[in-house]
């Protein structure tokens, strides 16, 4: 409900205004989403295949390679004409030009305001990106996800933040700006190679970690078959992993939407990653610098208690099992000091550093030290000698 309130004395007028915008967007986990006689995506588009529409479609080069054909069959049984934009979804793209070059796309498609959705198609950066132009176009212009990465069907699709790399700094611009929907095919992760699969996989098992035993247990379960074959699948086990990752993640965001409270379990391995990722060399994908920060922070819950050794080395051990970097030649003290410093202004003055409380659980600290960095990570380095891996 909208309040205001005049205020009004001998020497001034003041006003107050109070109003609140719900937000509603839905999720939707379907297979086969290009196969015409699957209703899904026209009825997000709101086609009926009669009357004849066009929509503004910004995809990943990559996918429009592998899924032009299919998108053409699909548009075409729906009575849609679509006016593609491609853009790379690599993250050097992850800048402002292309959110300008797509918000150009957007005002020469002509894009009725309210009823012709963007449809965005891609992997996390391709979605920002239309996110971002999205929210700033017209201050709001309705916009519809396909994330077509296991870290996007899992996490990069299905919040509602958007946002892009400034300054040397990651997502440091951005909204928050939720689309009309996002629509989950795990049968695009069919042609993901291994890399970008473990990639995805390191936010399943941050998911596993602070919220879910369950979870944990089913990936460390089928670590040796969560290629792109399976999770394309209707395996029940991993169709049981792709649900439990969504809904853990939804849960924990609905709440906190526009990020109120500070202290989000989600942010577990997001505090020295982001400045990790922008200046590894070799360069790391996002999954992989959650990795390590997650390694980091197993080690700094072993030692203060809050995790036992065997679950530690478990969760560890899980992460190099699916491909996972654990450590890095630039993941330094002096970066990790740098970023913590840096999350620390993004937190509003405080840590608010989450880490396992047991495998499944979380807690929030404020008060790691040098000292405390130094020991975890020396620990992390020496890792592949304690256990007899071959950690890359």
């Amino acid at each position: 409900m909208n309040h205001m309130r005049f205020i009004t004395n001998t020497s001034s007028s003041n006003w107050q205004i109070r109003a609140q915008r719900e937000v509603e967007y839905k999720v939707r986990l379907t297979r086969a989403l290009l196969n015409p006689a699957n209703i899904t995506l026209a009825a997000a588009c709101g086609l009926d295949g009669k009357k004849c529409g066009k929509r503004l479609v910004v995809i990943d080069d990559e996918v429009y390679t592998l899924y032009k054909g299919q998108l053409d069959i699909y548009f075409s049984a729906w009575n849609l004409a679509p006016i593609w934009h491609i853009i790379s979804g690599g993250e050097s793209a992850k800048v402002i030009e292309p959110v300008l070059n797509v918000a150009d796309a957007m005002i020469k498609a002509g894009l009725l305001r309210r009823t012709e959705a963007v449809i965005a198609i891609g992997g996390g950066v391709s979605l920002d990106i239309v996110g971002f132009a999205a929210s700033l176009y017209r201050r709001g212009i309705p916009y519809i996800r396909i994330p077509t990465t296991l870290i996007g069907q899992i996490d990069a699709g299905i919040g509602i933040k958007t946002g892009i790399n400034y300054g040397h700094h990651k997502n440091r611009l951005g909204s928050y700006f939720a689309p009309t929907e996002a629509l989950i095919d795990p049968t695009f992760l069919c042609t993901l190679d291994e890399r970008h699969i473990s990639n995805g996989i390191s936010e399943i098992i941050k998911m596993a970690l602070i919220k879910d035993n369950r979870l944990f247990q089913l990936v460390e379960k089928n670590a040796d078959i969560l290629n792109a074959q399976a999770l394309s699948s209707n395996n029940t086990e991993v169709e049981e992993i792709l649900s439990r990752a969504i809904d853990g993640m939804l849960e924990e965001l609905e709440p906190n939407l526009w990020e109120g409270n500070l202290e989000r379990s989600v942010d577990y391995g997001h505090t020295f990653s982001p400045t990790l990722e922008l200046c590894a060399e070799p360069e790391l994908l996002h999954g992989e610098a959650v990795a390590i920060d997650i390694a980091l922070s197993i080690v700094l819950a072993l030692h203060r208690g809050l995790l036992t050794f065997e679950d530690s080395c478990r969760a560890l051990d899980l992460m190099i099992r699916v491909g996972l970097p654990i450590k890095h030649l630039n993941f330094t003290l002096d970066l990790i000091e740098a970023a913590l410093d840096d999350t620390i202004k993004h937190r509003d003055g405080l840590q608010r550093v989450p880490l396992t409380d047991g495998i499944g659980k979380v807690t929030f600290v404020n008060d790691l030290s040098k000292s405390e960095l130094h020991v975890a990570l020396a620990y992390i380095n020496r890792y592949k000698r304690q256990r007899g891996m071959n950690v890359a």
